[in-house]
């Protein structure tokens, strides 16, 4: 099957598109690939997609190869080189400390064949980490690549779950992070609390941004909760919205709850 995929790289990177050739893959498959000047592993992201494989790539990509699924020689030297990840992100974090830098060290990872070491960092300014670049190398002797990331970025390092109960969306598909702002979380009428609206990151949940769309045409015709309305039974405030059922509960001057469908009303009936 001649196409293209969605991998993520060392199972936390970034998600890129790959040609997956005649390969038959399915998703969570580990897979060796090429990737800067090397080898590197990843795992097969279907679900990125929304299906087996597109038939053309993004053009903004310089797609590379699958070389092969993952054997379990490969298996044993990812799980080498996770331990060994743990041991340069110490000797990182010691060099840190020597050369006094404003840094927060987050993760270390090797390529698949080890011929580069990826050091991720989070710092509120600029790092001139050049001498540590130099320590690092001599040290390692493979290439050295120190990589400032956000708070977002470390969630999705990490991984975990959402109050919704699901997998981070950081994590598991989303490729690009939107901005994402509070007149979303207003659009879907939730409280404007920062600890319910907000990630593991600590900033705004991303999928705010990509339901906002859909909540902005559905709740279009309706009112807004505390909107004085017109109602067969008589005038009344907005007590509750219904986006999806687009249905509304209206309290009467007397008190009395009411509910107005304005599916009705959207054929004006």
């Amino acid at each position: 099957m001649d196409g293209m995929i969605r991998v993520q790289l060392r199972g936390s990177g970034a998600i890129q598109s790959y040609q997956v050739g005649n390969l038959i893959l399915k998703e969570g498959d580990c897979v060796i690939v090429e990737h800067d000047r090397g080898l590197d592993y990843g795992v097969v992201m279907q679900s990125a997609c929304g299906r087996s494989c597109p038939k053309k790539a993004d053009p903004k990509e310089a797609p590379k190869r699958i070389i092969r699924p993952a054997r379990e020689s490969d298996l044993k030297q990812i799980e080498d080189n996770r331990a060994r990840g743990k041991e340069a992100f110490n000797a990182c974090l010691k060099k840190i400390t020597e050369h006094k830098l404003d840094m927060k060290l987050v993760k270390a990872e090797y390529s698949f064949d080890r011929s580069k070491i990826l050091f991720y960092f989070t710092s509120d300014g600029r790092v001139d980490f050049r001498n540590l670049v130099k320590d690092l190398a001599k040290i390692f002797k493979a290439r050295i690549e120190l990589r400032q990331i956000g708070v977002r970025d470390e969630a999705r390092l990490f991984g975990g779950y959402g109050s919704c109960g699901r997998e981070l969306c950081c994590k598991k598909f989303l490729k690009d992070f939107e901005p994402v702002t509070i007149k979303m979380a207003k659009e879907e009428g939730l409280p404007l609390n920062p600890p319910k609206i907000s990630g593991l990151c600590g900033r705004l949940m991303c999928c705010l941004s990509y339901e906002y769309e859909t909540y902005r045409i559905l709740s279009k015709g309706l009112p807004r909760e505390g909107e004085h309305v017109h109602t067969p039974g008589g005038k009344g405030k907005v007590f509750s919205v219904n986006v999806f059922k687009r249905l509304v509960t209206v309290q009467l001057e007397e008190g009395t709850l009411v509910e107005v469908s304005y599916k009705e009303k959207e054929h004006g009936k």
